[in-house]
């Protein structure tokens, strides 16, 4: 490996992430891991790291792949998400504002390692979405094919730091799509003022009162009551 080339950059968020299976944009082309790496602007240590492997790349591109010259204008992968796209000329999705953006990927016989904080292999892919915050280790490499000469962006193992909120495209956690469960009353509980005894489910009543009336009294003689 090239260690001018390869870096590992500071806490970027991901999007159209593609790590866990291959995936092509378009019928017919190459399937590829891959992942769009947002580094905000103000991370100036990760953009000085990559704008050096960038020229390092371009070095290596003009003794190795283009025969001594640089070509005077060399496609780079980096782009100002502040920008547009430079595929349709549209602006970037709001959560590039602020960031610089570039797309990293890996051939299908290459997947790249998926690491949480503490190093262990994440095997649960729901927790590995568009929209969560990482590290990710990529190596700027030149190219020469088809008439086209620039550089490219390879992908490496990539580091989960922490949840963030989903990008589109990803499909939400149970607690997302259905909120947090609520408690429901158990039996037990002090029954309302309105309805007294109503701890059953069933219309409650007022018991009917009665009222004990004393018995008449008898003429032992006559058997008539006095």
């Amino acid at each position: 490996m090239n260690e001018l080339t390869n870096i590992t950059t500071g806490e970027v968020r991901l999007s159209y992430v593609h790590l866990f299976k291959p995936y092509s944009p378009m019928q017919g082309q190459e399937e590829k891991f891959s992942c769009t790496i947002l580094v905000p602007k103000t991370d100036t240590d990760t953009m000085n790291r990559i704008n050096a492997a960038i020229e390092a790349a371009k070095q290596k591109g003009i003794s190795e792949k283009w025969n001594g010259q640089c070509p005077p204008i060399l496609p780079t992968p980096v782009y100002d998400g502040d920008g547009v796209r430079p595929s349709d000329g549209m602006a970037f999705g709001p959560e590039c504002k602020g960031h610089w953006v570039f797309t990293a990927s890996a051939k299908a016989d290459y997947p790249p390692e998926i690491v949480d904080a503490q190093g262990n292999p994440i095997i649960n892919q729901s927790e590995v979405y568009s929209g969560m915050y990482a590290r990710v280790n990529v190596t700027f490499f030149p190219y020469a094919f088809g008439g086209k000469k620039g550089i490219g962006c390879g992908l490496g193992p990539v580091q989960k730091r922490r949840d963030g909120e989903s990008l589109g495209g990803s499909a939400p956690t149970a607690a997302q799509a259905f909120g947090t469960p609520q408690p429901t009353a158990q039996p037990g509980y002090a029954p309302s003022q309105q309805q007294p005894f109503a701890t059953t489910g069933q219309p409650s009543y007022t018991a009917p009162q009665y009222t004990q009336q004393a018995a008449p009294r008898i003429n032992p003689i006559t058997g008539l009551p006095y």
